[in-house]
């Protein structure tokens, strides 16, 4: 079992990897490298992590414990005669939040150049120019080049480079506070690795995977649930929180309150035996625990709850603030209180409970 401090480095070094949709590398090398002992670990063509702790049967159920290992970043579009890029986005932005950020770009030998989105200055903005907010169409990403020539020649960038934010993961012991990048879904991740490490289960068969694509539409776990075939499936998320903008009674995604199982998005409807039968084991077991319905958002649970005659799915979120920008905050309890909820299951389970949902 890893200590607490092993812990935090592990989630340091996934929010740190550098793994936009489709360019999910680094995140493979670090589900080899923190994977328990003694188990495989495969990858397919798509970079989906499968990490089997078993020699599958066939004859136990499967239980798939799931985590997206992309991020939301961005892809080089063009490169201008001045040397700037414009590019387009992999997963969804608030273009506000965009302006001013540190990115790196990857380049055709694999290094990473580093940059900044700019926008045109204040100062050279006519009156009729200066807009309540920039679209993304009006940014560039500049390395600081002053040619087309150069950016192609000497920094080796091209169209289609892969972009992801410059931040770097920090973790404050007196808050129990990370401040990072890509919690959405490198918590997870991490949540993957830790519980996996916990199932103590000889009724079913367990697979973990880091699934590829899911900033772009699910497109890894429509591979992992033709591949594999699971059972069952828990999904962890870092999921957005809600507690710094919402009134009090609304509510339902807060820092420090345990893990979120949501019960709809516009992706899924939740198994709500399954959904219920987690929720009743966490208030037993002292897990704190939030529940949630969205009206948007959606989750690989789109895909594998209509998968093999539709598996029985639920979603752990970890709560996380500001997904889907540069900078976000999470925190080691709700980490340790999702990766508890996620164990005490599977190790519950067995074929006859499985059949109840």
């Amino acid at each position: 079992m890893r200590t607490k401090a092993e812990n935090i480095e592990m989630i340091k070094q996934f929010s740190n990897a550098n793994g936009v949709s489709g360019f999910e590398d680094e995140v493979v090398s670090l589900a080899k490298k923190y994977a328990p002992q003694n188990s495989v670990v495969k990858e397919d063509h798509l970079r989906n992590t499968y990490i089997y702790q078993t020699k599958q049967t066939q004859k136990k159920p499967l239980v798939l414990i799931d985590a997206h290992s992309d991020e939301v970043g961005f892809i080089i579009q063009a490169i201008k005669p001045n040397g700037t890029m414009v590019f387009l986005p992999l997963g969804g932005w608030v273009p506000d939040t965009i302006p001013a950020s540190k990115v790196r770009v990857k380049n055709a030998e694999g290094k990473y150049i580093s940059g900044i989105v700019a926008a045109k200055p204040p100062h050279f903005m006519k009156d009729r120019e200066h807009p309540e907010s920039l679209s993304m169409q009006e940014m560039v990403i500049d390395v600081g080049a002053t040619s087309k020539e150069e950016v192609i020649n000497q920094l080796h960038i091209h169209i289609g480079a892969p972009v992801v934010p410059d931040v770097s993961c920090t973790y404050e012991e007196e808050r129990d506070l990370f401040l990072g990048k890509a919690f959405d879904c490198r918590i997870g991740c991490a949540c993957v690795m830790e519980t996996l490490a916990h199932i103590q289960n000889d009724d079913v068969e367990v697979i973990g995977t880091l699934s590829a694509q899911e900033e772009v539409g699910e497109r890894g776990m429509d591979l992992v649930t033709k591949t594999i075939h699971p059972d069952i499936a828990i999904c962890f998320e870092g999921c957005p929180a809600d507690d710094t903008f919402q009134e009090d009674w609304m509510i339902q995604t807060a820092l420090r309150k345990g893990p979120m199982l949501r019960h709809f998005d516009k992706s899924m409807i939740t198994n709500p035996r399954f959904q219920r039968y987690a929720l009743d084991l966490a208030k037993q077991l002292g897990i704190p625990c939030q529940e949630s319905v969205r009206s948007g958002g959606g989750t690989n649970g789109a895909m594998l709850h209509v998968s093999n005659n539709g598996t029985p799915t639920i979603i752990i979120g970890v709560p996380v603030r500001y997904i889907h920008s540069h900078h976000g905050f999470t925190t080691y309890q709700d980490f340790e209180n999702s990766v508890k909820l996620a164990y005490e299951i599977v190790n519950r389970l067995n074929k006859s409970q499985i059949d109840t949902f």
